[in-house]
C-alpha cells in the first residue's frame, strides 16, 4: 500500500462513525481486563461458599446475610462516613481557600508552588511512616512538644485513643491532599474567562460578591467533580488505616477496605468479603448517579 494511499485510507477511516471508538477501545480493554472482569469473580464468588480458597457450593444470599447481620460491618460503615466528614470538607475548605490566595498573585509564587505536590506525590507507606513517627508515644516530634506539653493524652500515643484515632487518621489525610485540592481549584481559578471579572469590577462588585456571583457558580463543575471523586477515595481509604493503627484500638478505625483486608487475608472469609465489596459497590453506584442527577438538574454543574 503506497503512502498516498495510506494516507487516504487514514482520513477515509478517520471520518466514519467508529472511529471515536476505536481511539477509546484501548483504555475500555484495560479497564475491561483489570476492573470488570475482577469485579464479576467476586460478584460470582459473593454467591458460593468459600472455604481456605476454595470455592464451594453455590449458597445464594447467605453470605450477604451474615454480612448484614455483622456488627463489624456497620462499624466500618459509620467509621468511613465519620472520616469522610471530617476530612473531605475540610480539604475542600482549605484547598478552596489556599487556591483564592494563590490567585492574589503573592510573593514567590512560581518558585514554591511546586512544593505543594510534595504531600500528595508521597506514597502512602511513607505518609503512614512519616505520620507514626511523629505522633508515636512520648517521643514523637508533634506527640512530645505538642501533645504531651498541653497534657491532651499523656503517656500514650494518639493512635492508641479510641476516642482520638480516627480524628488523627482524618488529618493526616487532610495534610496529604489538602494541596492537591488546592492546585486543582487553582488551576480552575486560573482558566475561568477574565470579561465576567472586568465587568463586575466596573459595576463595583466588591470581593464577597464577586466571589459567590462569578467564581463560585464558574467553578461548580469542577468543585463538583473533585468533591465526588475525593468523597469515593476518602470512603475507600486503606494505606493510612493500615500503616498507623490496622484498624485499631479494637475496630474504631476500622474502614470497609480493613475489614474486608481482614476478613480475605486473617480470616478466610472470602465469600463474605467479596459480598461486601459488591454492597460498598452498589451503595457508591447509586449514591454517585444520585450526586450526578442533583449536581446537573440543581447545580447546572455537567
Amino acid at each position: 500500500m503506497s503512502t498516498l494511499t495510506l494516507g487516504a485510507y487514514k482520513r477515509r477511516f478517520s471520518d466514519t462513525a467508529w472511529y471515536p471508538y476505536a481511539l477509546v477501545a484501548p483504555a475500555l480493554l484495560v479497564l475491561v481486563l483489570v476492573s470488570l472482569v475482577p469485579f464479576c469473580y467476586a460478584a460470582w464468588l459473593s454467591f458460593h461458599s468459600v472455604e481456605y480458597g476454595q470455592v464451594g457450593e453455590w449458597n445464594g444470599w447467605d453470605n450477604y446475610l451474615k454480612l448484614i447481620q455483622n456488627d463489624r460491618f456497620w462499624n466500618s460503615l459509620s467509621v468511613a462516613g465519620i472520616f469522610m466528614l471530617i476530612a473531605v470538607p475540610l480539604e475542600f475548605l482549605l484547598g478552596l481557600g489556599g487556591a483564592l490566595v494563590l490567585n492574589q498573585r503573592v510573593w514567590g509564587r512560581s518558585a514554591w508552588l511546586p512544593l505543594l505536590f510534595i504531600p500528595s506525590m508521597m506514597a502512602p507507606i511513607v505518609v503512614g511512616l512519616l505520620w507514626k513517627i511523629m505522633l508515636a508515644g512520648s517521643w514523637g516530634l508533634l506527640s512530645h512538644n505538642v501533645i504531651e506539653r498541653f497534657g491532651m493524652l499523656p503517656g500514650t500515643s494518639i493512635f492508641a485513643s479510641s476516642d482520638h484515632a480516627l480524628i488523627a487518621l482524618a488529618l493526616v489525610d487532610v495534610w496529604q491532599w489538602t494541596p492537591f485540592m488546592m492546585l486543582a481549584f487553582f488551576a480552575g481559578r486560573q482558566a475561568l474567562p477574565m470579561s465576567p471579572y472586568r465587568a463586575a469590577a466596573v459595576d463595583g462588585a466588591n470581593a464577597f460578591q464577586t466571589f459567590f456571583r462569578l467564581t463560585l457558580p464558574l467553578l461548580t463543575p469542577l468543585l463538583v467533580v473533585i468533591g465526588m471523586l475525593r468523597f469515593i477515595d476518602a470512603f475507600k481509604i486503606f494505606d493510612s488505616i493500615f500503616i498507623l493503627t490496622s484498624g485499631g484500638p479494637g475496630v474504631s478505625t476500622e474502614s470497609p477496605s480493613i475489614l474486608a483486608y481482614k476478613m480475605t487475608f486473617e480470616q478466610w472469609r472470602i465469600g463474605e468479603s467479596a459480598a461486601l465489596a459488591v454492597l460498598v459497590w452498589l451503595a457508591f453506584f447509586v449514591l454517585c448517579n444520585v450526586f450526578f442527577q442533583v449536581a446537573k438538574k440543581r447545580l447546572n454543574a455537567f
